[in-house]
C-alpha cells in the first residue's frame, strides 16, 4: 500500500513517500522541506530535524511511530556537518523515547534542491 500524507513534502519525482508492505514501511528519502511552507532551513541541524520530522509524519501515517524505526540511511552533502547532524539525530530519538535504529551515513556529491541532508527509514510493527 502506498503511504501519502500532507504532513510531509510531496514527492518531487516519479516515486511515493513510502510503501507499507504490512511487515515493514519503507520511506523514500526525505529532504528537509517544511510541507506547510515549502521552505528549507539554512542551518544544517534544522535541516536534519526537518528531515526527521518528515520521516516521522510518514511513519505515523502508516500507523507506526518513531519507536518502530529500525533502520535509517542518512545522506549528507558535507561530512564536515556530521557532528551537528548526529547531535540533532540523537536528540530526536531521545525526545521520542525511541531506541536508536541501525544507521548508515554517506556523503554524496549533491542532493535534490541542494539540501544538506536527506534521510530515509525502514519501520516495522513491534
Amino acid at each position: 500500500m502506498i503511504i501519502n500524507t500532507p504532513d510531509a513534502p510531496a514527492a518531487i519525482g516519479p516515486y511515493v513517500q513510502a510503501v507499507n508492505l504490512g511487515s515493514m514501511v519503507i520511506t523514500s528519502g526525505q529532504l528537509p522541506v517544511n510541507p506547510a511552507t515549502g521552505e528549507m532551513p539554512a542551518d544544517i541541524a534544522e535541516q536534519a530535524r526537518q528531515s526527521l520530522a518528515n520521516v516521522k509524519a510518514i511513519v505515523e501515517a502508516a500507523g507506526l511511530g518513531v519507536n518502530n524505526i529500525v533502520k535509517t540511511t542518512v545522506f549528507v552533502k558535507d561530512l564536515n556537518n556530521f557532528a551537528a547532524i548526529n547531535a540533532e539525530y540523537e536528540a530526536f530519538f531521545k525526545e521520542h523515547n525511541a531506541a536508536f535504529p541501525a544507521r548508515s551515513c554517506v556523503e554524496v556529491a549533491r542532493l535534490p534542491k541542494d539540501a544538506g541532508v536527506e534521510i530515509e527509514a525502514i519501520a516495522v510493527p513491534r
